[in-house]
């Protein structure tokens, strides 16, 4: 048995106080600083080739590494990214992202990914994603929808957080008519 030549399948699962909706937004958001979003999409490899209501064609990478994706995300319980070319991965490689609402208002996010190296690069990089890398994709995972949550305003104790907004000294303000209403009052 080879373990390079093994296909890594790798599988994570995170519990979210967004919505499928919102993290679909949030995963098909291709504009400037998709980075602070998704760390392994560094913006000088984003391109966006063509976007419909439910796909979109996009090359995004980082690190030397790219592959362009098919986005489908016309399933509103799944997205599936389907890479359609890379310089390092090829074959069955890509993304499935499943949503399943849970009754407390969460919703629990499975992650698959798949990677096929079509070269010795991706290959070796397999074999790293399936031993040490494994923990890194899952930190970048959780980051991901950590950021996404705080962009919806929500935040890991599920509660919304208004803004600080300090208090300032002001002399009281009197308006003119509360004045003018009081000199007629003595007038009379």
């Amino acid at each position: 048995m080879c373990i390079v030549n093994e296909t890594p399948e790798i599988h994570f699962r995170q519990t979210t106080t967004l919505t499928p909706e919102q993290f679909v937004a949030g995963l098909t958001d291709f504009g400037p600083d998709r980075s602070k979003l998704f760390g392994n999409s560094e913006d000088e490899y984003l391109k966006v080739h063509r976007r419909g209501w439910l796909e979109a064609d996009v090359t995004e990478g980082s690190g030397g590494i790219w592959e362009r994706l098919h986005y489908d995300w016309s399933d509103p319980n799944q997205v599936v990214l389907t890479t359609i070319d890379s310089n390092v991965w090829g074959g069955a490689s890509g993304h499935t992202y499943t949503f399943t609402r849970q009754p407390n208002g969460t919703t629990d996010i499975e992650l698959f990914i798949v990677r096929e190296g079509k070269n010795l690069k991706g290959r070796v990089l397999g074999l790293v994603l399936r031993t040490v890398g494994r923990r890194v994709l899952e930190r970048a995972f959780e980051n991901s929808v950590k950021a996404i949550e705080a962009r919806n305003g929500k935040f890991e104790n599920h509660e919304l957080k208004p803004p600080y907004i300090p208090k300032l000294r002001r002399a009281p303000i009197q308006c003119a008519c509360a004045a003018t209403n009081s000199a007629q009052r003595s007038e009379r």
